[in-house]
């Protein structure tokens, strides 16, 4: 018993996708992701001269309605410190049905995203990443090099936060550094829904 354990969980840690380290390079950025509009978007389309901001997240995972009224105003931060952001549904064991192309719509009306919310296919760009779960954040800096990973902040409950650790990183990379001050924090949401076959 103890043997099929040990080699259940081994190729459990094989088959994972290694999540990017800090100073790697942003991956798969000229691929093309359609948004629920079906506007074709690329990561190198949204980038700006200082960065870039990506954020995996989706329609109805708790994490994401606690953390998500914070996005608009992450878009304004990033925008006026000449970084882009694009938020991303990896979901596609939920296409569907939650996450499916209407609904990614319709959330995305309610919200009044001011970024793109793109359709990641086979989550191809989540497995690129090592993107776990729903938000799980990934900031890059102006040559393309993952700056900082984690949470959006330390607190779901907005009156309660009191380290700011996203927006920290981008006033950091506005600023014209390539590092920040907290590279990496932990990721807290749902588990990102994957096909069991791509």
């Amino acid at each position: 018993m103890l043997a099929v354990l040990m080699i259940t969980t081994a190729f459990v840690i094989k088959t994972e996708n290694p999540s990017l380290k800090i100073g790697d390079k942003a991956p798969l950025t000229n691929i093309k992701m359609l948004t629920p509009t079906d506007v074709s978007v690329s990561l190198d389309d949204v980038k700006k001269e200082n960065g870039l901001l990506v954020v995996f997240s989706c329609n109805t995972c708790p994490f994401v309605l606690a953390w998500e009224d914070r996005y608009n105003e992450l878009s304004d931060l990033a925008a006026s410190n000449k970084i882009g952001m694009v938020l991303v549904n990896s979901n596609e064991a939920k296409r569907a049905g939650d996450d499916s192309k209407d609904e990614m719509a319709r959330h995305m009306r309610k919200m009044q995203y001011k970024m793109p919310y793109v359709i990641d296919n086979n989550h191809k760009l989540a497995d690129a990443f090592g993107a776990r779960t729903t938000p799980h954040v990934y900031l890059f800096n102006k040559k393309g090099e993952l700056a900082y990973v984690g949470a959006i902040d330390d607190n779901q409950d907005k009156k309660a936060v009191s380290k700011t650790y996203l927006k920290s990183a981008i006033n950091e990379l506005g600023k014209g550094k390539t590092t920040v001050s907290t590279p990496e924090t932990k990721a807290v949401g749902c588990s990102i829904k994957r096909t069991a076959s791509k």
